[in-house]
């Protein structure tokens, strides 16, 4: 496991983008060998879509052969609600890349078989090869996609019910009230993320640092479904200065001094113009 400590929001974001950049190139994804991404909503990962759109429209990255997977969606939320994960996503990343439509894959919370929805969502990642990153963010009771606290850690994608605190939390996303936010949700389960070949979770703000807390320096703990990930074989924690107000000092420095490794992972950037004939 990786916890890689910037010093703010701003530069968390950049290192998450530079390392989702390189690791994209470095696969050299063809029309016959997809790089499958799983992504996250939120407000969380919006600097680090702004900084993939900057690359791709600077010529350095590209998603023409990149299958993405999304972690959730919304029940009975219009597919063209501005607050649907549909209109995120379109709006925030996919219509600035040059990525196909058609490989996109977000989960529709208006299926007429919500279940049957799932259990599809799950055979398209199978049928895609499985994924080869998920990024994720979590909530501040550390739950990861909408698997709130209490949720089975092998659980797979399948219709959950929001808890109270992720209500109030998105409230702020529905003019802050309550009775406009969907009380459920489709969601990737746990063990669908923990599927992935590699699992980069984003988390900043001091109002994630308990969260953090339990997920780095405690033991696994489905009340605390991002715990999960300490037994990932490839996990990294991408996380900001003021994230970690609640580990303990010693934590901070071992990880710390680990980042000039932890760089190297994103330095030198590598481009897709080294790659093109």
């Amino acid at each position: 496991m990786r916890l890689v400590i910037l010093d703010d929001y701003d530069l968390a974001s950049e290192w998450a983008a530079k390392y989702i950049r390189n690791r994209i190139i470095q696969f050299k994804p063809t029309a016959d060998r997809f790089f499958t991404l799983g992504l996250p909503t939120g407000s969380t990962p919006l600097g680090c879509y702004r900084k993939l759109i900057e690359y791709h429209k600077n010529g350095d990255l590209s998603f023409k052969y990149v299958k993405t997977f999304n972690m959730d969606e919304y029940v009975g939320l219009p597919r063209d609600h501005p607050e649907s994960y549909h209109s995120y996503m379109w709006n925030n990343f996919f219509k600035h890349t040059d990525i196909e439509p058609q490989n996109t894959h977000i989960l529709d919370g208006n299926a007429s078989n919500l279940q049957a929805e799932c259990e599809a969502f799950e055979q398209k990642i199978t049928a895609a090869g499985g994924i080869e990153l998920f990024v994720g963010g979590i909530g501040p009771d550390g739950h990861i996609a909408f698997n709130e606290p209490g949720s089975s850690l092998v659980s797979r994608t399948r219709v959950k019910t929001l808890a109270k605190d992720t209500i109030v939390a998105n409230a702020r996303f529905f003019g802050n009230n309550l009775s406009k936010v969907p009380t459920m949700t489709l969601t990737v389960g746990v063990g669908t993320v923990m599927d992935a070949r590699e699992v980069m979770i984003l988390i900043t703000g001091a109002h994630k640092a308990f969260a953090l807390y339990k997920a780095i320096e405690e033991g696994v703990n489905h009340m605390w479904t991002v715990s999960a990930f300490q037994q990932h074989p490839r996990t990294i924690f991408v996380c900001d200065e003021d994230a970690t107000l609640e580990l303990r000092v010693k934590t901070v420095k071992y990880f710390k001094g680990l980042m000039h490794v932890h760089n190297q992972l994103v330095d030198p950037m590598l481009t897709v113009k080294d790659y093109m004939d």
